[in-house]
């Protein structure tokens, strides 16, 4: 049997398969408009009845436009053998897969990630309020640092008043003068700065505390399954008190108060008269106080300088959380979800291959029936000829072959024939026997 051309099978097999095409076309618009519906609806506001339909509406219309524009792609694709035809095909064929993922895959992506999106904000958000808390706490800390510092100048002073009352280690002359008075003035005021950044630390502490209470109920509004909208709504609400707290957490701050204590133990520094009985004594006690002048200036110059470090750190910034839609969370996190944009294209764009394959093939058809291109054009008085032809040939053909077999035919009619007749032989035996043998060599006689 002979073989059907390979052309004429692809021509079969391309449709046989036009009704799949067909029918995985319409499923593939229908999943993208059931995406694109469950995206659009988070989208709209309104009423119940009213973000329904309005959803049903677009993602109906996303349907139609996918099917008709893949139809047409695959009808006219294949078809078109032109380079500058198929080129401007291909980039109406781009313009239109630009278009369908304009309107149809963000929101597919929205509807396969957009509650995973939600919670990969919140939990974004999340560690940025964590940070800010953090930085609170660790400025509030830094003033706690000059304590120390403030606790061993006011002890210093002390100690100077009480050895200079006991034994006169700085004027050479017991009891309480004005030095002493001068040096117990300075530890007091030290005294209570020190007070002043000690009562600070409680107030730290207790806002620390509640602040990570507030972070600790955060992270489980975000690892909690469940819908996703309420607890957006909950973490915002957590969000304003943590901010709330992390602005308290600033007020606390005692660096700014310790910088203007520490300026005015200098700019303030008020030495008291000398009291000496004797103008010796008044002297040496000018000569105490002004070192004491020198060392409080020197004190306050240190701290200053070190509540003027802590105030140049950066203050933290009000962060304010900003409830996003699925879709638009989405696309500001598009990188974290790569897999949910490549489904929800491909749904949309998955015709691109047959509309491809679609081409390859009846490319191939066309190749396969070059040879053909005449045949597909005869006429047919052409096609009578060409039989006319044929038939000669093979007369002709048949004649050479008698002529080349002649010689062998006329020795076989010379060999004497064992049934060839005797004298004796009638005339109507001898006509009969040639015929008898002519048969049984298979030389019958042919018809008239």
């Amino acid at each position: 049997m002979q073989l059907k051309p390979n052309a004429f099978r692809l021509h079969e097999t391309v449709r046989g398969v036009e009704t799949m095409s067909r029918f995985a076309l319409a499923v593939l618009a229908l999943a993208s408009g059931v995406y694109t519906y469950l995206g659009v609806r988070d989208l709209l506001d309104g009423s119940a009845g009213f973000v329904f339909f309005a959803a049903i509406i677009y993602s109906v219309a996303v349907s139609v436009a996918i099917y008709a524009f893949w139809t047409y792609m695959m009808r006219f694709v294949p078809l078109v053998i032109s380079g500058v035809q198929r080129i401007g095909l291909f980039v109406t064929m781009a313009v239109g897969c630009a278009m369908i993922i304009a309107m149809s895959s963000w929101l597919n992506a929205a509807a396969l990630a957009g509650s995973a999106a939600l919670e990969q904000h919140m939990a974004v958000t999340l560690q940025g309020y964590a940070e800010d808390l953090d930085n609170a706490h660790a400025k509030a800390l830094a003033t706690q640092s000059l304590l120390p510092d403030v606790e061993r100048a006011a002890a210093r002073f002390a100690a100077l008043a009480q050895d200079e009352r006991d034994s006169g280690a700085l004027t050479g002359t017991t009891g309480a003068g004005s030095v002493v008075q001068l040096l117990s003035q300075m530890s007091t005021q030290m005294n209570q700065l020190a007070a002043t950044i000690t009562n600070s630390r409680s107030d730290v502490a207790e806002l620390f505390e509640q602040g990570s209470a507030r972070l600790a109920t955060m992270r489980e509004l975000v690892s909690t399954p469940g819908q996703v909208g309420p607890r957006s709504d909950s973490f915002q609400a957590e969000a304003v008190q943590l901010t709330a707290l992390i602005a308290a957490l600033q007020q606390t701050d005692v660096a700014a108060s310790v910088k203007r204590a520490a300026t005015d133990l200098s700019a303030g520094f008020i030495a008291p008269v000398a009291n000496g009985q004797s103008a010796d004594l008044a002297n040496r006690q000018d000569r105490v106080m002004e070192t004491v002048r020198a060392s409080v200036a020197a004190q306050s110059t240190a701290l200053t300088a070190a509540a003027d470090e802590i105030l140049a750190t950066p203050a933290v910034e009000q962060r304010r959380f900003v409830p996003l839609s699925s879709a638009e969370a989405v696309i500001r996190y598009w990188s974290d979800f790569v897999p949910s944009w490549a489904g929800a294209i491909s749904i949309d764009l998955l015709p691109l291959v047959l509309v491809l394959t679609l081409m390859v093939v009846n490319d191939a058809m066309r190749r396969e029936a070059e040879t053909l291109k005449e045949a597909e054009t005869i006429t047919a008085a052409e096609m009578l000829r060409a039989m006319a032809l044929y038939k000669r040939m093979e007369a002709e053909g048949a004649a050479e072959a008698a002529a080349a077999l002649a010689p062998q035919i006329a020795e076989l009619e010379n060999e004497p024939k064992p049934d060839q007749p005797t004298p004796e032989t009638t005339a109507d035996e001898a006509t009969v026997t040639p015929i008898v043998t002519a048969r049984k060599r298979g030389e019958g006689p042919r018809p008239a």
